[in-house]
């Protein structure tokens, strides 16, 4: 069972692959997964570790995922340039 008394019937997020604990919420690809998805209480879920993605029930506690204005890129000018010779 759980041991989390203040919910009872949730369980943690657990990886069907690699067994971490580590999920967060994904972004919504397809029509289905916008509309049909929310009416049977289900969400996307990707695996911090091994990237697996799957769904699971909107209850079950991941972390949310990280917005696109954090990932800053970075400039052609600043990027390493290879040390090879290409013809």
């Amino acid at each position: 069972m759980n041991d989390s008394p203040d919910r009872p019937l949730v369980t943690p997020y657990r990886c069907p692959d690699c067994g971490s604990e580590m999920g967060f919420r994904s972004r919504r690809r397809t029509f289905s997964e916008r509309f049909i998805l929310p009416l049977l209480l289900m969400q996307p879920v990707r695996c911090g570790e091994c990237f697996r993605r799957d769904y699971r029930l909107i209850f079950v506690p991941v972390r949310d995922r990280l917005s696109d204005s954090r990932m800053v890129p970075v400039k052609a000018s600043d990027a390493p340039r290879p040390k090879r010779n290409v013809a």
